[in-house]
């Protein structure tokens, strides 16, 4: 709390400006390091209309959890630790008519001492501190009516099971959809994902989990570095250098060897829209399409594209998206790659996420400057899950593998710089595209841009 009536959150050395707000928010404010009833500034008053913004405020940067509590035990059922900014807890409305089921993405585990309910299409885990809850949701397994539930669990909340439902850890099923084992969940094109699937997507990406990401070096106390070459086999040993040449016998293995990762872009000389037009032509263009049918009794025809780079069942599901921010020849934007077309077509974005997008970019590759262009891998998921049970999304980062590295050898060839980006953030991509993150999604990034020239020796 400042004197001026602004107020700031401070963690370690990192400060989060809030704004500035009366004595009175200031006085109702101290009480959010004990907790602070949202009923309390639910009202339409001044006083309420600050609270709210300075409480909204700091849900936006992740700075709040949400607690529910018995008031007859004056203890915590459930803490609810928000898991993207918009998130708020608003119970869905139940009735006794209702059948509700466990979703079938959603999932309990042991985090350290504690219980947590997540699922990759929540925005908040929940803590469970009862453990009367978490009974009740190993009930919910199997659809059961609010009235039943009513009558057997002495533990039930409606208020819990409509923040459960509300953040799609519950749902609501229909008479038609029978024992819910499978049911689309209000979206179609989920019948697609495989449970482990659908987790590996949203938590080894950024935008829709607060865990760490990157190189965090969390177990840097724990366990010693592994060395760069693994130990020798103690088996018999034979020796190849002599039957290899000490040089690449060939321009694709001189090629292989002079490749290496650029994060330093020469802005004052930035790579053209005729390089880019070439690398992508190079890397990516569909070079035939076809059609055959699906192999088994009964299955529809099923088109099929080739490419430069192989994929797994000829699915090509990966969509170039390419965030320029130098290119001369090409106005600064968000553009999506047609490969079938060999064309650039411009999407909306604004000017604060494609900073956004560059921003995390140059972050992730710990470089001096933002890339010329940045472009994301997405993929189209339904194109390998469509056939592939257990192993869809890894066929889908294999893919990936392989276009990065088409990526590093056709920059290599044209004199050009690249890099891969480890991380990507699928809820911003979502809010510039206004595509679902289980639709179509990053999966990876690549930098390319023209290299800065190495000093010259003296």
């Amino acid at each position: 709390m400042q004197a001026d009536g602004s107020i700031a959150a401070a963690l370690g050395h990192y400060t989060v400006n809030l704004g500035q707000f009366s004595t009175a928010a200031i006085d109702r404010a101290g009480h959010l390091a004990s907790g602070l009833p949202l009923a309390s500034f639910a009202g339409k008053s001044a006083l309420a209309r600050q609270v709210h913004a300075l409480v909204q405020r700091l849900a936006r940067h992740g700075l709040l959890e949400y607690r529910l509590s018995s008031p007859r035990e004056k203890q915590d059922l459930v803490v609810i630790e928000p898991q993207v900014a918009e998130y708020w807890p608003q119970p869905a409305k139940l009735g006794n008519g209702d059948t509700i089921v466990l979703s079938r993405f959603a999932y309990l585990r042991r985090r350290g001492n504690e219980m947590v309910l997540e699922s990759p299409r929540a925005g908040a885990l929940f803590r469970i501190c009862d453990p009367a809850i978490a009974a009740t949701l190993a009930a919910l397994s199997q659809p059961q009516k609010i009235s039943k539930l009513r009558r057997h669990a002495t533990s039930l909340n409606l208020d819990l099971l409509g923040l459960l439902l509300d953040s799609q850890m519950l749902i609501k099923l229909n008479a038609k959809d029978g024992d819910g084992l499978r049911v689309n969940e209000g979206d179609g094109n989920l019948v697609l994902w495989d449970f482990h699937d659908l987790v590996f997507h949203t938590r080894s990406t950024e935008g829709r989990h607060a865990d760490p990401v990157g190189g965090a070096f969390t177990h840097a106390g724990v366990v010693p570095p592994l060395p760069a070459i693994r130990p020798r086999w103690p088996g018999e040993k034979f020796a190849l250098h002599k039957l290899s040449t000490p040089e690449p016998i060939s321009p694709f293995a001189k090629l292989l060897r002079e490749r290496h990762s650029i994060r330093d872009f020469d802005d004052q000389h930035p790579v053209t829209l005729a390089e880019l037009a070439q690398f992508l032509d190079t890397t990516a263009r569909v070079l035939s399409e076809w059609k055959n049918g699906a192999n088994f009794d009964g299955g529809p025809e099923v088109t099929y594209s080739a490419r430069p780079y192989p994929s797994a069942g000829s699915a090509y599901e990966l969509e170039l998206y390419l965030a320029v921010s130098n290119c001369e020849g090409l106005a600064r934007g968000f553009y999506h790659y047609d490969a079938g077309g060999h064309a650039l077509v411009a999407i909306g974005a604004s000017a604060q996420q494609l900073q956004a997008l560059s921003t995390a970019a140059e972050f992730a590759m710990d470089a001096p400057g933002p890339p010329q262009v940045l472009i994301t891998i997405a993929a189209r998921f339904g194109r390998v899950s469509w056939k592939y049970s257990s192993i869809a999304y890894s066929l889908i980062l294999k893919d990936v593998g392989t276009m990065i590295q088409t990526f590093y050898l056709a920059a290599t060839d044209m004199g050009l710089g690249g890099c891969a980006i480890g991380t990507t953030n699928i809820d911003l991509f979502a809010k510039i595209t206004e595509l679902e993150f289980h639709v179509e999604s990053p999966v990876g990034q690549f930098a390319l841009g023209r290299g800065k020239a190495p000093p010259a020796a003296s």
